[in-house]
Protein backbone atom coordinates (compact mmCIF):
# COMPACT_ATOMS: atom_id res chain seq x y z
CA UNK A 1 0.00 0.00 0.00
CA UNK A 2 1.43 3.38 -0.99
CA UNK A 3 1.68 6.09 1.61
CA UNK A 4 0.21 9.35 0.38
CA UNK A 5 2.42 12.40 0.83
CA UNK A 6 1.61 16.07 0.43
CA UNK A 7 3.72 19.17 -0.02
CA UNK A 8 3.74 21.59 2.83
CA UNK A 9 2.99 25.17 1.89
CA UNK A 10 6.05 26.71 0.23
CA UNK A 11 7.80 23.35 -0.19
CA UNK A 12 8.30 21.04 -3.15
CA UNK A 13 10.15 17.74 -3.72
CA UNK A 14 13.19 19.62 -5.01
CA UNK A 15 13.85 23.18 -3.86
CA UNK A 16 15.96 23.76 -7.00
CA UNK A 17 13.06 23.25 -9.39
CA UNK A 18 12.52 26.01 -11.95
CA UNK A 19 9.50 28.29 -11.58
CA UNK A 20 7.33 26.48 -14.16
CA UNK A 21 8.28 23.01 -12.92
CA UNK A 22 7.61 24.10 -9.32
CA UNK A 23 4.11 25.33 -10.18
CA UNK A 24 3.38 22.21 -12.23
CA UNK A 25 4.51 19.86 -9.47
CA UNK A 26 2.35 21.62 -6.90
CA UNK A 27 -0.65 21.69 -9.23
CA UNK A 28 -0.36 17.95 -9.88
CA UNK A 29 -0.02 17.22 -6.15
CA UNK A 30 -3.09 19.30 -5.30
CA UNK A 31 -5.18 17.84 -8.12
CA UNK A 32 -4.34 14.30 -7.05
CA UNK A 33 -4.98 15.17 -3.40
CA UNK A 34 -8.47 16.36 -4.41
CA UNK A 35 -8.94 13.13 -6.41
CA UNK A 36 -9.61 15.02 -9.64
CA UNK A 37 -8.63 13.90 -13.11
CA UNK A 38 -7.07 16.39 -15.51
CA UNK A 39 -10.33 16.33 -17.45
CA UNK A 40 -12.39 17.15 -14.35
CA UNK A 41 -10.11 20.02 -13.33
CA UNK A 42 -10.07 21.39 -16.88
CA UNK A 43 -13.88 21.41 -16.86
CA UNK A 44 -13.99 23.23 -13.52
CA UNK A 45 -11.72 26.08 -14.68
CA UNK A 46 -12.70 26.19 -18.38
CA UNK A 47 -9.14 25.51 -19.53
CA UNK A 48 -8.20 22.87 -22.08
CA UNK A 49 -6.98 19.45 -21.01
CA UNK A 50 -3.81 20.10 -23.00
CA UNK A 51 -3.14 23.35 -21.13
CA UNK A 52 -3.54 21.69 -17.71
CA UNK A 53 -1.20 18.90 -18.82
CA UNK A 54 1.41 21.38 -20.07
CA UNK A 55 1.29 23.35 -16.81
CA UNK A 56 1.70 20.17 -14.74
CA UNK A 57 4.69 19.11 -16.85
CA UNK A 58 6.31 22.52 -16.44
CA UNK A 59 6.34 23.34 -20.15
CA UNK A 60 3.79 26.16 -19.95
CA UNK A 61 3.44 29.08 -17.55
CA UNK A 62 -0.13 29.84 -16.41
CA UNK A 63 -1.30 33.44 -16.47
CA UNK A 64 -2.30 35.02 -13.16
CA UNK A 65 -5.91 34.60 -14.25
CA UNK A 66 -5.43 30.87 -14.92
CA UNK A 67 -3.55 30.41 -11.65
CA UNK A 68 -6.32 32.15 -9.74
CA UNK A 69 -8.96 29.92 -11.37
CA UNK A 70 -6.94 26.80 -10.57
CA UNK A 71 -6.38 27.87 -6.97
CA UNK A 72 -10.08 28.61 -6.47
CA UNK A 73 -11.13 25.26 -7.98
CA UNK A 74 -8.68 23.45 -5.68
CA UNK A 75 -9.72 25.59 -2.68
CA UNK A 76 -6.27 26.97 -1.90
CA UNK A 77 -4.89 30.52 -2.07
CA UNK A 78 -2.72 31.48 -5.04
CA UNK A 79 0.19 31.78 -2.60
CA UNK A 80 0.19 27.97 -2.34
CA UNK A 81 2.15 28.05 -5.61
CA UNK A 82 4.74 30.55 -4.34
CA UNK A 83 8.32 29.32 -3.86
CA UNK A 84 10.18 29.95 -0.62
CA UNK A 85 13.29 32.11 -0.57
CA UNK A 86 16.55 30.44 0.46
CA UNK A 87 16.35 32.19 3.83
CA UNK A 88 12.66 31.52 4.33
CA UNK A 89 11.77 30.97 7.97
CA UNK A 90 8.12 30.47 8.83
CA UNK A 91 6.70 32.92 11.39
CA UNK A 92 3.21 33.39 12.75
CA UNK A 93 3.20 37.16 12.45
CA UNK A 94 6.30 38.54 10.67
CA UNK A 95 7.74 38.30 7.15
CA UNK A 96 11.27 39.67 6.68
CA UNK A 97 11.98 41.39 3.38
CA UNK A 98 14.58 38.82 2.33
CA UNK A 99 12.32 35.91 3.32
CA UNK A 100 9.29 36.66 1.17
CA UNK A 101 7.83 33.83 -0.85
CA UNK A 102 7.75 34.69 -4.53
CA UNK A 103 5.99 33.83 -7.76
CA UNK A 104 7.39 34.87 -11.15
CA UNK A 105 5.27 34.87 -14.30
CA UNK A 106 7.83 36.01 -16.90
CA UNK A 107 5.52 35.54 -19.88
CA UNK A 108 3.37 38.45 -18.66
CA UNK A 109 6.09 40.43 -16.83
CA UNK A 110 4.82 39.92 -13.27
CA UNK A 111 6.52 39.15 -9.96
CA UNK A 112 4.36 38.65 -6.86
CA UNK A 113 5.82 38.55 -3.35
CA UNK A 114 3.73 37.36 -0.42
CA UNK A 115 3.70 39.83 2.49
CA UNK A 116 1.39 37.72 4.68
CA UNK A 117 2.96 35.14 7.03
CA UNK A 118 0.24 32.54 6.50
CA UNK A 119 -2.26 31.70 3.77
CA UNK A 120 -4.56 30.11 6.35
CA UNK A 121 -6.10 33.50 7.07
CA UNK A 122 -8.87 35.05 5.03
CA UNK A 123 -6.79 38.08 3.98
CA UNK A 124 -3.58 37.85 1.97
CA UNK A 125 -1.37 40.77 0.98
CA UNK A 126 1.17 40.86 -1.85
CA UNK A 127 3.65 43.26 -3.37
CA UNK A 128 3.32 43.06 -7.14
CA UNK A 129 5.96 44.30 -9.59
CA UNK A 130 5.02 44.76 -13.24
CA UNK A 131 7.46 45.22 -16.09
CA UNK A 132 6.43 47.80 -18.72
CA UNK A 133 3.44 46.21 -20.47
CA UNK A 134 3.19 43.53 -17.78
CA UNK A 135 -0.33 42.44 -16.91
CA UNK A 136 -2.55 39.92 -15.15
CA UNK A 137 -3.31 38.38 -18.55
CA UNK A 138 -5.28 39.13 -21.69
CA UNK A 139 -8.68 38.35 -20.15
CA UNK A 140 -10.54 39.68 -17.15
CA UNK A 141 -11.37 37.21 -14.39
CA UNK A 142 -13.61 36.93 -11.33
CA UNK A 143 -13.66 35.04 -8.04
CA UNK A 144 -15.35 35.31 -4.66
CA UNK A 145 -14.08 37.88 -2.15
CA UNK A 146 -12.73 41.43 -2.32
CA UNK A 147 -9.56 43.16 -3.51
CA UNK A 148 -7.85 46.33 -2.39
CA UNK A 149 -4.50 47.96 -3.00
CA UNK A 150 -2.15 50.94 -3.14
CA UNK A 151 0.14 52.03 -5.98
CA UNK A 152 3.66 52.61 -4.61
CA UNK A 153 5.62 53.17 -7.83
CA UNK A 154 4.82 53.95 -11.46
CA UNK A 155 1.32 53.75 -12.89
CA UNK A 156 -1.17 51.02 -13.64
CA UNK A 157 -4.38 50.60 -15.58
CA UNK A 158 -7.07 48.73 -13.67
CA UNK A 159 -10.15 47.50 -15.53
CA UNK A 160 -13.14 46.79 -13.26
CA UNK A 161 -16.14 45.67 -15.25
CA UNK A 162 -16.35 48.17 -18.12
CA UNK A 163 -14.59 50.96 -16.21
CA UNK A 164 -10.92 51.60 -16.98
CA UNK A 165 -8.94 53.46 -14.31
CA UNK A 166 -5.41 54.84 -14.65
CA UNK A 167 -3.80 54.80 -11.21
CA UNK A 168 -0.62 56.60 -10.17
CA UNK A 169 1.66 56.44 -7.13
CA UNK A 170 -0.40 57.06 -4.00
CA UNK A 171 -3.74 56.07 -5.55
CA UNK A 172 -5.66 53.20 -3.96
CA UNK A 173 -8.56 50.91 -4.86
CA UNK A 174 -11.08 48.50 -3.34
CA UNK A 175 -13.69 46.44 -5.19
CA UNK A 176 -15.59 43.14 -4.99
CA UNK A 177 -13.62 40.58 -6.98
CA UNK A 178 -16.86 39.08 -8.26
CA UNK A 179 -16.62 41.90 -10.82
CA UNK A 180 -14.54 41.06 -13.90
CA UNK A 181 -11.13 42.72 -13.55
CA UNK A 182 -7.60 42.82 -14.92
CA UNK A 183 -4.58 45.11 -14.58
CA UNK A 184 -1.68 46.27 -16.74
CA UNK A 185 1.39 48.47 -16.40
CA UNK A 186 0.63 51.37 -18.71
CA UNK A 187 3.78 53.38 -17.97
CA UNK A 188 7.32 53.39 -19.41
CA UNK A 189 8.95 52.03 -16.22
CA UNK A 190 8.17 49.34 -13.69
CA UNK A 191 5.02 49.60 -11.59
CA UNK A 192 4.72 48.33 -8.03
CA UNK A 193 1.64 48.07 -5.89
CA UNK A 194 0.39 46.44 -2.72
CA UNK A 195 -2.42 44.02 -3.58
CA UNK A 196 -4.73 42.68 -0.89
CA UNK A 197 -7.14 39.78 -1.32
CA UNK A 198 -9.94 39.08 1.14
CA UNK A 199 -11.07 35.55 0.36
CA UNK A 200 -14.59 34.27 0.68
CA UNK A 201 -14.86 31.62 3.38
CA UNK A 202 -14.85 27.99 2.30
CA UNK A 203 -15.18 24.87 4.43
CA UNK A 204 -11.60 23.91 3.62
CA UNK A 205 -10.25 27.36 4.51
CA UNK A 206 -12.29 27.52 7.74
CA UNK A 207 -10.92 24.13 8.77
CA UNK A 208 -7.35 25.20 8.00
CA UNK A 209 -7.69 28.51 9.86
CA UNK A 210 -9.13 26.71 12.88
CA UNK A 211 -6.20 24.29 12.97
CA UNK A 212 -3.75 27.21 12.81
CA UNK A 213 -5.55 28.93 15.67
CA UNK A 214 -5.36 25.81 17.85
CA UNK A 215 -1.62 25.49 17.24
CA UNK A 216 -0.91 28.96 18.60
Amino acid sequence: MKTKRSFKEGQAPDANLGNDVWIGARLRELRQDRRLSIQELAHKVSLSIGMISQIERGVSTPSLRSLRLLAEALEVPVSWFFASSKGHAASRHIVRKDQRRRLRVPDVGVVQELLSPSSAMRIEVYEVTLDPGGSSGAESYTHDGEKFGLIIEGEMQLLIGDDLHTLECGDSFHFPSTQPHRFQNSGPGIARFVWGVAHAKTKRRQKKAASVGKSR
